[in-house]
């Protein structure tokens, strides 16, 4: 898939697990995946795209042996940094809970993202 297809793609589902997060853990944890908006999505989205060309590498070469030894688990904790990173540069309008729910929310968009690619990849 395309950049800016991506870019709009992870905002949707930026929205969709903040809403998803919003409704389903009300009572326990009010806001557990916080976006403020539809632009505040688009910002995150294009900032994660951004990280993750500049920074991902870097620290998928410092984390190999700890990648290699969970047969490439860490990964997911990988992207859920990522994911924390852009909350730290993205403020209040895009904060996550805990790290647990920032891995989750990664492990998810992680999963959306390769049905999606695998989508495009067949038409």
């Amino acid at each position: 898939m395309r950049f800016w297809p991506r870019i709009f793609v992870n905002a949707l589902i930026f929205l969709a697990l903040a809403g998803f997060f919003q409704s389903s853990l009300a009572g326990h944890y009010q806001n557990a995946f916080y976006v403020s908006g539809v632009a505040v999505a688009l910002i995150a989205s294009f900032v994660l795209a951004l990280l993750n060309a500049i920074v991902k590498p870097i620290l998928f070469v410092l984390s190999l042996p700890v990648t290699i030894l969970t047969l490439g688990l860490f990964g997911f904790v990988l992207n859920a940094i990522m994911l924390e990173l852009t909350s730290w540069v993205m403020g209040s309008g895009f904060t996550f809970s805990s790290f647990g729910v920032t891995l989750i929310v990664a492990i998810v968009m992680a999963l959306f993202n390769a049905i999606i690619s695998d989508h495009f990849a067949r038409n």
